[in-house]
């Protein structure tokens, strides 16, 4: 019998698992292993917050390409106590429900094909090694697991903090690492003024939480640029033009500019534009040359990121009125020091193109500045121990680790391995959109399918 084991069993690892059982002959056993309580949500989808709303309308949101409405469906037969909503192709579900809907594919899979199949471990993996026929899993409470493949599904990292003049304060009670840890905004006076390092998603998150637990003081949300998601808005399809999609930085930023003006101008809006890049991004990605992407990511990737990851309509309306209220405020520039004054923090920082320091005081920092990459800083003990090994490599763009098309991961040398892959946001150097449902869906489909392959391909009894 063959062993796949999934490191991870959040949205990526669990929705691996489901198409892997879809796909593998019935002799193949996944081991899906989870550090957290639960199984199937992961962060984005473990809020228990009703007012944290999926960016993406339920008709795109199905775990499976062949069942495209399976998520409306299954959300349209919820009862209407625990649903509190009507659903539709356009509607902008609560991520817990749908952290919900991919929990229950998962006990209904279990049910099907039972635990001789699937089998479903708690505990952190803390080591692999490869040396041995099959691959050993070292996991806490001196536990292994053998296996002849592994996933890493591991998710998103918190945010790394920023270098500042005094990094003590990062120990201190009025800094917060992990913006979806329980206790980052717990305790809060209510009146207290509060600094979100960030203006994306993440940030907007916190914002409805803080707003959702009553809060009435000043929050401040700091970044670079200072740029806020954009809206979705329910605008029609521009006509159909077929121009092909450049493949370099400076003529794909005139390219979609130029069709979100002639979208604008027939009637429509600049939304369905950047939309109908989106089956295409991988291809444009991977076929931009290396300085290009680099230059993408530092000059536009902040203008991108606010475009293609937008609010939804009812989300974005909460974020204006505290905006035009005062409440929420939108500083531009970056953070210096932070010094601690009293029951309050001295926040230092350089408007942007100032030469002079701008000073906010606060009674709490909380760091939403999006997802930790720089595998140099990351503390993970397997992520670390795979390094030091030469088992993995970080990507040319320090994004996450390197990986083929196939998702297989290369080594030190560029060597790629046989026996082990990733999937999820660990990937995006390689796939860049690798965040949303629909993306993270084609990819485990893809290596699902691989993986089968290489299953159906072993002599029986023996591993790769």
């Amino acid at each position: 019998m063959t062993t796949i084991a999934i490191i991870g069993a959040g949205f990526s690892g669990t929705l691996l698992s489901l198409h892997l059982l879809r796909y593998c002959p019935p002799p193949t056993r996944l081991v899906l292993i989870e550090r957290n309580s639960q199984f199937g949500r992961g962060l984005a989808y473990a809020t228990g917050n009703a007012s944290h709303i999926l960016n993406v309308p339920a008709a795109r949101m199905s775990a499976f390409h062949d069942r495209p409405h399976d998520f409306l469906d299954w959300l349209t037969h919820q009862p209407d106590g625990e649903r509190g909503l009507v659903a539709g192709p356009g509607t902008f579900a609560p991520r817990r429900l749908f952290g919900a809907y991919i929990r229950s594919l998962l006990n209904d899979e279990i049910k099907r094909s039972g635990r001789e199949r699937l089998e479903l471990v708690r505990g952190d993996v803390i080591g692999l090694d490869r040396g041995a026929h099959p691959l050993t899993l070292s996991l806490d409470r001196n536990r292994t697991v053998q296996a002849d493949l592994a996933v890493l599904a591991i998710g998103n990292f918190p945010p790394e903090p920023m270098p500042i003049a005094n990094p003590g304060f990062y120990d201190t009670r009025f800094y917060r690492p992990d913006p979806w840890a329980a206790d980052a905004i717990s305790g809060l006076d209510p009146d207290a003024s509060v600094l979100l390092i960030g203006t994306g998603l993440t940030t907007v998150d916190a914002v409805i939480s803080l707003l959702d637990q009553g809060h009435k003081g000043p929050i401040h949300a700091l970044s670079r640029r200072g740029l806020l998601p954009r809206r979705h808005a329910g605008v029609p399809m521009p006509a159909a033009d077929h121009e092909p999609f450049p493949t370099t930085v400076n003529a794909l930023t005139r390219f979609l500019r130029k069709e979100s003006a002639r979208a604008i101008a027939e009637g429509s809006g600049w939304q369905p534009v950047i939309d109908e890049l989106r089956p295409f991004t991988v291809d444009v990605w991977q076929a931009m040359p290396l300085p290009d992407r680099k230059r993408f990511l530092r000059h536009l990737r902040p203008w991108w990121d606010v475009h293609r990851h937008r609010m939804a309509a009812q989300v974005a309306d909460r974020i204006d009125a505290a905006r035009a209220s005062g409440q929420l405020r939108v500083e531009v520039g970056r953070v210096r020091d932070y010094v601690v004054e009293g029951d309050l923090v001295a926040v230092h920082y350089r408007p942007r193109r100032q030469d002079e320091l701008a000073t906010i005081a606060v009674s709490r920092v909380i760091n939403c500045a999006g997802p930790g990459a720089d595998y140099d800083r990351i503390q993970e003990p397997l992520i670390r121990d795979l390094l030091k090994d030469g088992v993995v490599r970080p990507d040319p763009l320090r994004l996450g680790l390197d990986v083929t098309g196939n998702c297989a991961l290369l080594n030190r040398e560029g060597a790629i391995s046989r026996r082990l892959f990733a999937v999820g946001p660990v990937t995006k150097g390689t796939f860049w959109e690798m965040t949303a449902v629909p993306d993270i869906r084609r990819q485990t489909e893809k290596l699902a399918e691989y993986l089968t392959g290489l299953v159906k391909a072993m002599p029986q009894g023996s591993s790769v």
